[in-house]
């Protein structure tokens, strides 16, 4: 215990690991408050209010207040303020009816205006939808199919590779016969063929954990192979054979003394992991394979944004998921990173020799 406690103590005072365990904390925080964090649903449009560039706050007569616009140009959705007109910014207002965390129920939202003024806090997208509001929703799909298929991918890994490690013989070179062949063939290709060959007639929820099983079945044969190696070299280890002495059974050792051993690796794996699972749901929503209109992730929204109008008129806006998964992979890649020079005996070696 208390050597773990000093993994977090050293994580936390690096200031690389600290400024990515603060930025990804963040972000799952808005994940899980996004129905609060939103003023409206990620599917609620407004046609008169296509391409909105984001509204502009202010402080007036002591409280904040939204300014409102008059679109002058519809053709290239030229917008500009009507001076002296505003709105008074609210919050914790009431609006569209929600679950928080799936299970309470409120109506409840962090801030909002009242109808039919509306706020864009990132601006509106084609269809007059709240650019802010399918951000954070999106971040609920983009974060979580990182977690749960790394979850998976390691559960499955674990499992092949650590009895494939342990037991050796025929059913060794049998799991790795078919991890090599896994191996061989570019993720990418496997990716979508494997999306392919299910169709895309599924609704959002479904495409979401077909998305996550096809994603942990491409990602389980490597680490699958690693977990392998490091088998092999504590199988050999004394504690091991005197566990198999006391009749311990193959479970119980495999559990009990071969896991621990290698914490340290799935800690480190799995933060390097995400940001690849995280990527893999934005290429198969960019390319119309992935998470399906009404819902919203941060990939089909990057795909809404290829139109070339977003970049002839500087839609800039439209392009801020692409910016929330640039972050979310540097801090998991951050992260990773000062996790793995922690659990690196050299590395743990030469600070103790400066200290």
């Amino acid at each position: 215990m208390n050597e773990k406690r000093s993994y977090i103590k050293e994580l936390l005072r690096n200031p690389f690991g600290g400024s990515a365990c603060l930025i990804l904390l963040l972000l799952y925080l808005i994940a899980i408050l996004a129905p609060f964090l939103a003023p409206y649903e990620p599917s609620d449009q407004d046609l008169k209010k296509t391409y909105h560039p984001p509204t502009k706050i202010y402080w007036h007569s002591a409280r904040f207040v939204v300014a409102r616009y008059k679109n002058v140009d519809p053709s290239s959705a030229t917008y500009k303020v009507i001076e002296g007109e505003f709105c008074p910014l609210k919050w914790f207002v009431h609006g569209y009816a929600y679950r928080l965390l799936g299970i309470f129920p409120s109506d409840i939202h962090l801030f909002g205006v009242e109808k039919p003024d509306r706020v864009y806090l990132l601006g509106s997208d084609n269809t007059g939808r709240d650019v802010f509001s399918r951000l954070v929703y999106g971040s609920q799909v983009s974060l979580s199919i990182g977690l749960i298929g790394v979850s998976i991918t390691m559960i499955l890994g674990l499992l092949i590779g650590g009895l494939s490690g342990y037991y050796g013989g025929w059913f060794d070179n049998v799991v790795m016969r078919l991890t090599e062949f896994l191996m061989a063939v570019p993720a990418l290709y496997l990716l979508l063929a494997l999306r392919g060959i299910f169709g895309v007639k599924f609704s959002s929820a479904q495409v979401y954990f077909l998305i996550v099983i096809i994603l942990s079945f491409i990602g389980w044969s490597g680490f699958a192979r690693v977990i392998r190696g490091l088998v092999l070299s504590l199988r050999s280890q004394t504690f091991v054979d005197a566990a198999i002495v006391l009749g311990q059974s193959s479970i119980k050792i495999l559990l009990k003394h071969l896991l621990p051993n290698l914490a340290s690796y799935l800690l480190v794996s799995a933060a390097l992991s995400i940001p690849g699972y995280i990527l893999g749901e934005a290429a198969l929503s960019f390319l119309g394979l992935g998470i399906q209109e009404p819902s919203a992730s941060w990939g089909l929204m990057l795909a809404q944004a290829q139109d070339m109008k977003v970049f002839m008129l500087n839609f800039w806006w439209l392009l801020t998921p692409g910016i929330a998964i640039l972050i979310t992979v540097v801090a998991f890649n951050m992260l990773g990173d000062v996790l793995r020079d922690l659990v690196d005996p050299k590395f743990r070696i030469y600070q103790t020799k400066r200290g």
